[in-house]
């Protein structure tokens, strides 16, 4: 293929909720454009860009794949986004690597939870948006229903530029309201071909009526236009075109279109309207960026002549090929064989076999100018997020705000030996979805994997299976419960031991006493006369403190109390440090137990974003998880719930509170500190703890 440079390229995030149509979308476009030799189909697990076998089994885009369609002397980067909220961050990396979004909104379910949350991420991005009703020859399917539910619920600025020709099984054509003109489909094409008529009688007045509100809209953005509009003038269709172009790119419109992608169907005029409306790479505005290793800001300009930059927005795992790069080329160019430099990492890294990808096939390319999307094969220490520039201009950009998972599951093995395999596996699945994490908790014995979801962990288990061959089960986070102690106490550890020989002696007394909650534990010295040598008292100090590891409650390490150590005896020949330390050890085991010893459970703070309608329903679900609610406050248009809450009852909350609100709600977390569990959770808790040991000694 040839190469282009800025000015004639376009890069298009195509996002919206899962099952609107996206994937077929893109891969009609490609098709359409001559870019891609066939029009493939999710359900049959042909489509261009759901290729991987997660995705062909479950019929949806689960990673953001790459495609292009040359249209117009202009290549045009299509970058499919995953639908569903548990990937939502490829989305965002989608959005982050694109100067545009192409949000597809189904037209038979309208705006849905998806559509919302990546508006919300394009709007913080700020780049120029466009929407398309997908779907249109499907049963029920309503272009003005869509509208209307757009401009309740997404933006008022949205703005019709064509306006379909029936609907369901009768949709056949488009009118475009800026050459005013009737598009016809010729039935049995497969490449959106059309005959090109006069507005049909019967279409009209609907016409009149949506033309009026392009015109009248397009006019306001421009002081020239709207001034020979009140006079009447007509505008030509190349003018308001122009004028359209401008109010895209400053976000006061954004276009409407629609379309069938099984039958494309739309599609050329979707391409017209991207190389038309969408602004180029070269159009940006400079981003900020830094030099590495100082403090110095560097705008970066989207031009050849400027420093090579690019981003790594996206690493995938393929078999017999290894780590697949893709990146985004901000400035400079960049040529096949060319040595790159990883600031960050220190790491020099070689780029051949530079390539664009269409679907699964690679495209080997001569270079690559500003602006442009490419990917690179093998890799040896680049990861996503990372940013590729040169030695002697080392740059950074600012990273892509990847969101914190939201749930957290247990992983094991099921077979004995493929731990190692199991760490390694998790780790290079981290380094592709960075919003998937991994930790290994020594205090719990656990592995524990974070995600956005349990569809999200459910498909990183089935990546461990067939990728590093490790075969794992999923189950429930243990808790890191916690011990203390209310009531003072004090008490002897004495330790004596004759074999014969020489014998073994230490002897010591101790006060405890709690503190306050997040103190930890403070030993004190009080030790007067030399009842205990020196040199033993901090044997004593680690005796206690191997003891405080296991509380008398249940076996939980304790917390917030002081030890001091105030009286004791020793022998001039069978003392020594191991005896104090047994001593210390003894004394404190003989002491916490008359010191009311309780159970202390985790408390974090959740902040809980939902609809308005469901506010009572989220409040209602939290309480029940003995929520201690702190406020609610408007943001945006959420509400946020402000609550503390005992880790332990938030098991698969992210699960239920997507369901209570239908999808639409969020939520995020954070450790606030510890409190006494209630007599009664407590003793569930330690129940199960004695029987967890019993299972232990038994297996």
């Amino acid at each position: 293929m040839r190469v282009y440079t800025g000015e004639h390229i376009r890069n298009v995030a195509v996002v919206g909720h899962g099952a609107s149509g996206k994937t077929t979308l893109v891969d009609a476009l490609a098709f359409v454009a001559g870019s891609s030799k066939r029009h493939g189909s999710v359900k049959d697990g042909s489509a261009l860009t759901d290729y991987t076998p997660d995705e062909i089994e479950r019929q949806y885009s689960i990673s953001l794949a790459l495609a292009y369609a040359e249209w117009m002397e202009t290549k045009i980067n299509l970058i499919d986004a995953p639908g569903y909220l548990d990937f939502i961050g490829d989305a965002i990396a989608a959005i982050y690597a694109a100067d545009a979004a192409l949000l597809v909104v189904s037209g038979t379910a309208g705006v849905e939870v998806g559509t919302e949350h990546v508006w919300e991420h394009a709007e913080r991005r700020g780049i120029p948006r466009l929407f398309f009703v997908s779907l249109m020859d499907k049963e029920h399917a309503d272009f003005e229903k869509v509208y209307q539910d757009i401009k309740a619920k997404v933006t008022g600025k949205v703005l019709p530029i064509e306006i379909p020709v029936g609907s369901g099984p009768a949709f056949h054509g488009i009118v475009n309201l800026l050459t005013r003109k009737c598009q016809v489909y010729r039935k049995g094409t497969k490449t959106g071909e059309y005959d090109e008529q006069d507005v049909p009688p019967e279409l009209k007045d609907k016409f009149d009526r949506y033309e009026q509100e392009l015109i009248e809209t397009i006019a306001t953005t421009d002081d020239a236009l709207l001034e020979r509009y009140l006079g009447g003038d007509e505008i030509a269709p190349a003018e308001l075109t122009a004028a359209m172009h401008l109010g895209v790119a400053r976000g006061e419109i954004f276009p409407l279109l629609c379309g069938a992608g099984d039958l494309t169907y739309g599609t050329r005029a979707l391409l017209t309207a991207i190389v038309e409306l969408v602004p180029s790479p070269a159009e940006r505005e400079p981003v900020d960026a830094q030099t590495w290793g100082e403090a110095s800001a560097v705008q970066l300009e989207f031009k050849d002549s400027g420093p090579l930059v690019a981003q790594v927005f996206k690493t995938v795992s393929e078999p017999h090929v290894g780590d697949v790069t893709f990146f985004r080329v901000y400035s400079g160019k960049v040529a096949n064989g060319a040595e790159v430099f990883n600031a960050p990492r220190g790491v020099t890294e070689k780029l051949n076999h530079l390539s664009v990808a269409q679907g699964k096939e690679r495209v080997e390319v001569p270079e690559l100018h500003a602006g442009d999307i490419g990917v690179v094969a093998k890799l040896r220490d680049t990861h996503t997020n990372d940013t590729l520039s040169t030695s002697n201009a080392p740059i950074v950009l600012h990273k892509i705000p990847f969101p914190d998972p939201v749930i957290t599951l247990s992983v094991q093995v099921k077979q004995r030996g493929e731990e190692d395999k199991l760490s390694m596996g998790l780790q290079r699945l981290h380094e592709e979805d960075p919003t998937f994490h991994h930790e290994y908790n020594a205090e719990l014995a656990q592995t524990l994997m974070r995600g956005r979801g349990e569809r999200h962990l459910e498909i990183i288990v089935g990546r461990l299976a067939r990728k590093f061959g490790v075969h794992a089960l999923l189950g429930k986070p243990k808790i890191a419960y916690r011990e203390t102690i209310k009531g003072k106490a004090e008490g002897q550890g004495k330790h004596k031991k004759q074999t014969g020989g020489r014998g073994q002696y230490g002897d010591c007394w101790i006060r405890v006493a709690p503190l306050a909650r997040g103190s930890g534990f403070v030993f004190e010295d009080q030790i007067v006369g030399g009842v205990i040598p020196r040199q033993y008292i901090p044997a004593v100090e680690k005796g206690v403190v191997e003891a405080l590891r296991r509380g008398p409650v249940a076996g939980y390490p304790m917390v917030d109390f002081k030890v001091e150590l105030f009286d004791g005896s020793y022998h001039d020949v069978d003392s020594n440090e191991m005896s104090f330390k047994m001593a210390g050890i003894l004394a404190f085991r003989n002491v916490t137990p008359n010191a009311r010893p309780v159970l202390l459970e985790p408390i974090v703070e959740v902040e809980a974003w939902t609809p308005d309608e469901y506010l009572g329903a989220v409040m209602g679900d939290l309480s029940s998880r003995r929520a201690q609610i702190l406020g609610t406050e408007q943001d945006g248009r959420m509400t946020k719930i402000r609550a503390h809450v005992p880790e332990a009852e938030l098991d698969r909350y992210a699960t239920q509170l997507h369901s209570i609100t239908h999808g639409r709600g969020t939520y995020r977390q954070k450790f606030h500190t510890y409190q006494e569990v209630p007599p009664e959770a407590a003793q569930k808790v330690i129940e199960a703890r004695a029987k967890e040991k019993e299972e232990e000694k038994a297996g």
